[in-house]
């Protein structure tokens, strides 16, 4: 047998005490068959950090070893004397009682399921079938909403169950003047309600009828049409009113109601302050088959509609609509300057403009007062278009200013398309203040 050679003591020997110069016994002999016994090469030497159990130098413990001196299963065989000079760095309990983890194969993830709805998905609903085209009644009874409910809710409070009184009349007066008709209108109504009636009991049906009946009578003289004097060639209507109010929508509206009843319409776009007012005019005029007489923004408008009106009577026009600034009331600069459209209108026709229209939003409310006042003054206005009775106005506003200025009320619009404007008629609007019912 050949003699090994010492090697020198690796760390794992030197901290297990296993002795690097110890030979590897040879292999037993394994008799063959038909011959001598053939001696087995001695494995090769590892190296000692192998960790391969050499062949036992110390037996196994004895069954009666108590557990905690028994030498765990992985060192048996290892020769656990100390190395000289070298002192243990860990106590052998500490070492053997940390478990080696087995290595297992990594798991195979499962296909997470497919994310199902919360809620099952609700069947589609039919087809709802567009509503039905609204009564020229119902748009208005819907314009006038707000102040139809706030006048029927004080009436039915105050005369549910309850005589008339002077503080009851006090009462409705003051939901009167609230809802924009004006003292005298109110003043007016309460006296006609309290007529024979006094310390009576009377109902808010009853009332809303007095109601309406006042109103009717106050709005009646003012609810005239709109009439063009086709002797009048052209026939000059000039558009006035704030910024906001729906001025040149109205001029568009009106326009195609000129052409539905056969008159040739051409319309100047005064409003050179707004490219936004040039543009929309000249929209509308597409829509509708006028003309439209327009120059670039800040030009001079009174020119402009003098050439306009020289236009017109050139080609035969029946109508020359002139859309103007939406001149504030407090810039007397803007006021000035339609004052001198005015003139220049004046001197192509000494009768133009035939027509001035001040176009008023009925959400102002009081407001519309001042307006009116100023405009008249600067333009002479000849009659009004209310505007915006869209639900959120208090019209009650239009029975104060037929009170205070008698000028005719041509249109009322109650919203964006061409049939939301219709000629002014003081019985409907009065019921639908009052919340009554259309009447046959």
């Amino acid at each position: 047998m050949a003699e090994t050679k010492p090697e020198k003591p690796g760390f794992l020997s030197r901290l297990f005490g296993r002795k690097a110069d110890v030979p590897v016994p040879a292999a037993p002999a394994v008799p063959q068959a038909g011959g001598e016994p053939e001696t087995m090469p001695s494995p090769p030497a590892t190296a000692a950090d192998d960790l391969v159990p050499a062949p036992p130098t110390v037996t196994a413990a004895s069954p009666d070893t108590p557990e905690e001196d028994k030498v765990a299963l992985e060192l048996t065989g290892a020769d656990l004397q100390p190395v000289e000079g070298l002192a243990p760095e860990h106590d052998l309990k500490e070492i053997v009682a940390e478990p080696v983890p087995e290595a297992r194969p990594a798991a195979t993830p499962e296909p997470e399921p497919e994310a199902q709805p919360a809620f099952p998905p609700e069947p589609e609903a039919p087809a709802v079938p567009p509503p039905g085209k609204q009564s020229w009644w119902q748009r208005l009874t819907e314009g006038m909403r707000r102040t139809s409910t706030s006048l029927s809710e004080s009436v039915t409070g105050l005369f549910t169950k309850r005589k008339l009184d002077a503080a009851t009349l006090e009462e409705l007066e003051d939901a009167l003047v609230q809802a924009d008709l004006g003292v005298d209108t109110a003043l007016r109504i309460t006296e006609a309600i309290s007529a024979g009636r006094y310390n009576k009991e009377i109902s808010p049906q009853e009332v809303k009828t007095i109601l309406a009946s006042e109103v009717e009578k106050a709005l009646a003289p003012v609810a005239l049409p709109l009439t063009v004097a086709r002797e009048k060639k052209p026939f000059v209507i000039l558009m006035v009113g704030v910024n906001g109010a729906g001025k040149t929508t109205t001029i568009g509206k009106l326009s195609q109601k000129f052409r539905a009843q056969g008159l040739k319409v051409m319309l100047a776009a005064g409003d050179t302050f707004r490219a936004a007012a040039i543009e929309q005019l000249k929209v509308w005029g597409e829509r509708v088959g006028a003309p439209v007489i327009a120059r670039a923004q800040g030009s001079d408008a009174a020119g402009l509609a003098f050439d306009a009106l020289q236009e017109a009577k050139a080609t035969g026009m029946d109508v020359v609509m002139i859309d103007t600034a939406g001149r504030l009331q407090n810039k007397a600069g803007l006021m000035a300057e339609l004052e001198k459209i005015v003139r220049v209108v004046k001197k192509f026709d000494e009768s133009a403009p035939h027509a001035t229209l001040l176009v008023l939003d009925a959400t102002v409310g009081q407001n519309a007062m001042s307006q009116v006042e100023l405009f008249q003054k600067v333009a002479g206005v000849t009659g009004l278009v209310m505007t915006k009775l869209d639900g959120t106005a208090r019209g009650g506003i239009l029975v104060a200013l037929a009170a205070k200025f008698g000028l005719p009320v041509h249109f009322i619009g109650v919203g964006e398309r061409v049939e939301d404007l219709e000629p002014f008629e003081a019985r409907d609007f009065a019921r639908a203040i009052a919340g009554l019912e259309e009447t046959a």
